[in-house]
């Protein structure tokens, strides 16, 4: 199958000056695909698809939440991989997962699951750059994405080299912590975006802490777009894959209209 890459979609939109916007869903959840659906139909440039994990490091309440629900009622990673080779929604699509996941599957073996299944990108937030390169070299052979993190604490240096290294976006950090929602958009994530744009002329995207449509727009008006995972779930998990829909379109009503 044939993936619609991070690259040319991002690419082309940041050149047209259009925001990007990459919900978080968390696959194995009921009705998570529906939920992919309608956020693709509502205007999302891309979904983050996450593979749920026994150890999520990065992940807050919400996500752990939904993620434990999908464990539970037994999503393994194939299956959810399978799922949404099903999904075509024309939109590229990431992976969100842990490296054991990974290293438990072997690195070449993964990716190519994700490229069968038209899966363009993953994201590996516990893989550092320093230890990434068995990993990226595989990833790349096979033509997945690693996108990669900017932390609000990296050095300069540091951040240039993981935009170096990023394929398809820089997935900027917003803050220091977990994932969630907060009252108000944290200065680390308008700050470290400004830093990174300035290292790379790849898209930069704000995720983590970026919790409602006023805070998209907000980090949008420094970065290329923004990733929110724990206010999309928490609207899966209460209003089901409707909810997930009319959020994003109003988040996307809000970067729009800068």
């Amino acid at each position: 199958m044939t993936a619609i890459t991070f690259t040319e979609r991002f690419t082309a939109a940041k050149a047209a000056g259009r925001k990007l916007l990459v919900p978080y869903i968390t696959g194995g959840y009921p009705g998570w695909a529906d939920a992919v659906r309608a956020a693709a139909a509502n205007g999302a440039d891309a979904i983050e698809l996450g593979i749920p994990f026994s150890d999520p490091v990065m992940d807050g309440p919400v996500i752990q939440q939904a993620s434990q629900v999908a464990l539970d009622g037994g999503a393994i990673p194939p299956a959810i991989i399978d799922e949404a080779a099903k999904l075509d929604v024309g939109i590229p699509l990431g992976v969100m997962t842990y490296y054991n996941i990974v290293h438990h599957d072997g690195h070449r073996r993964f990716a190519g699951r994700l490229v069968a299944a038209g899966i363009s990108g993953c994201i590996l937030p516990d893989l550092p750059l320093e230890e990434s390169r068995p990993w990226t070299e595989s990833a790349d052979h096979e033509g997945v994405e690693t996108i990669m993190l900017a932390a609000p604490t990296g050095s300069d240096e540091r951040l240039a080299r993981v935009a170096e290294r990023a394929r398809g976006f820089v997935y900027s950090v917003g803050l220091l912590g977990v994932t969630g929602e907060r009252s108000e958009l944290a200065a680390t994530a308008t700050a470290t975006a400004a830093r990174v744009m300035r290292l790379t002329d790849k898209p930069v995207l704000v995720g983590v802490g970026v919790s409602n449509a006023e805070q998209a727009r907000e980090a949008c008006a420094v970065a290329d777009g923004v990733v929110q995972g724990a206010s999309v779930v928490r609207r899966l998990m209460e209003g089901g894959p409707d909810a997930v829909g009319d959020y994003v379109a109003e988040v996307r009503a809000a970067i729009d209209a800068g």
